[in-house]
């Protein structure tokens, strides 16, 4: 399939092109030129089929037949390796958990995919991952590419703004991994990313890549655990009218879905659910796009003010004629995060903030005819010290034995300034 440069129309590549390039020109987001969408009859089978060879379905309209099945097939092997688990929390309420990757995050599935593709069709050049992220990205990539021959990895992160277990799983490998503790919020991070991208000098110098979701094959992976909660749900017996409600940040993973849904899964409505942070909620009410600087709030990877997956949010709806006004959405502040949490957890769940925000918009807007599913991104075990200090209570269930290695190892971060020249700098000196 090919792929096309919001920005530009008539920049259109394939598929590997898109996942080894990243960004179009003018920082533009590659999208499908077409946007395949299955049968009733195609749906139900594909619901009847394990997660693994479903996976391989659904990559493969976007994939064509450029890369052959089998070396698809290998990738998503070698990637989706832990489950994903629908948990009922009431009668009407599920939690889809995406959580039980190696970084404890959801960005396992897309990063690690990603990771397994490009080794897959690397020549060995030498390739340079460049990557912002406000919480859980990092890891995930850092993991996914770590030890990788003819690959270095750059991560940028909001110095002071990520919990110290987000920080080290991702600042304590060294290796191939070099991390940068940014003195600015993820959309200072973010930015920087963005101007290395445009040095058309340093793209072909370090071979640049960037592993956000702002990369269409970070992005992809993601739509197939939205197909998983369904067939679990459906073997359940569950048939009602589902409702998904997303946490959302840079609106990588609320784009997933809604590509799932134009891929044909039955989706009454998606709910928007963002923290403070409320820059398309406030845009959805008011029609405005009025971008306010990021604020630090407890569900911390939702700390983005200028979110770049937005633009392909509109840009499907543009392409399906759906209308924005079917999305529902709100936002939550940290007292009432806080408060959720404590309701979850009087139903015997423990959860951390960004499910929280998820979780507190879908009861609250969640009809009777209606059956909901908000996603756990994130262990609770990455947010143990916030979530101790609310309960006043040590849980020593969050403390699984893949964070604990990681307390005990130095933190090998630099600290650099919103200054792209130091940014620079650093690139290049990996190439001495």
């Amino acid at each position: 399939m090919k792929f096309y440069n919001i920005k530009n129309i008539n920049e259109q590549v394939n598929f590997v092109q898109a996942i080894q390039q990243g960004l179009g020109s003018d920082q533009g987001l590659f999208f499908p030129i077409d946007l395949p969408r299955f049968t009733t009859c195609e749906i139900d089978s594909l619901l009847n089929m394990d997660f693994i060879n479903r996976s391989l379905h659904i990559m493969s309209v976007y994939i064509g037949h450029e890369v052959s099945e089998n070396k698809v097939l290998k990738c998503i092997n070698s990637a989706f390796t832990f489950p994903v688990i629908v948990l009922l929390i009431k009668d009407n309420i599920a939690v889809l958990e995406l959580f039980h990757g190696p970084t404890l995050a959801f960005k396992d599935f897309g990063g690690r995919f990603m990771a397994h593709f490009l080794n897959e069709i690397n020549q060995g050049e030498l390739m340079t991952i460049l990557t912002a992220t406000s919480g859980d990205t990092g890891a995930a990539i850092a993991h996914a590419f770590y030890g990788f021959d003819n690959v270095n990895v750059i991560i940028l992160y909001p110095n002071g703004k990520i919990s110290s277990a987000q920080e080290r799983l991702f600042c304590t490998l060294g290796g191939n991994v070099y991390t940068l503790a940014v003195d600015g919020d993820f959309d200072a991070c973010q930015l920087l990313v963005k101007q290395a991208f445009d040095n058309t000098y340093l793209r072909k110098k370090l071979g640049l890549n960037s592993a956000n979701s702002i990369n269409i094959g970070r992005l992809l992976p993601q739509i197939c655990y939205y197909f998983e909660a369904f067939a679990q749900l459906f073997k359940q017996q569950i048939n009602q009218r589902i409702v998904i409600s997303v946490p959302s940040g840079n609106f990588g993973n609320l784009t997933a879905g809604l590509l799932a849904k134009s891929l044909g899964l039955p989706v009454k409505r998606f709910i928007v659910a963002t923290n403070i942070n409320n820059t398309v909620p406030r845009y959805l009410s008011s029609g405005y796009w009025f971008p306010q600087p990021a604020i630090t709030t407890l569900s911390n990877a939702m700390d983005v003010s200028y979110p770049n997956n937005w633009a392909r949010i509109e840009e499907l709806f543009r392409r399906k004629r759906w209308q924005l006004s079917t999305l529902s959405y709100g936002s939550v502040d940290d007292d009432r995060t806080i408060k959720t949490l404590q309701v979850m957890a009087d139903l015997g769940y423990i959860s951390e903030p960004h499910a929280a925000v998820s979780y507190c918009l879908l009861s609250d807007q969640l009809h009777h005819d209606e059956f909901g599913i908000f996603l756990g991104t994130a262990h609770p075990a990455k947010f143990k010290h916030e979530i101790e200090s609310i309960f006043n209570h040590n849980f020593s269930l969050l403390s699984p034995a893949s964070l604990l290695c990681f307390n005990k190892l130095p933190l090998l971060s630099r600290k650099i300034s919103v200054d792209f020249n130091e940014l620079r700098n650093f690139m290049l000196s990996l190439m001495n």
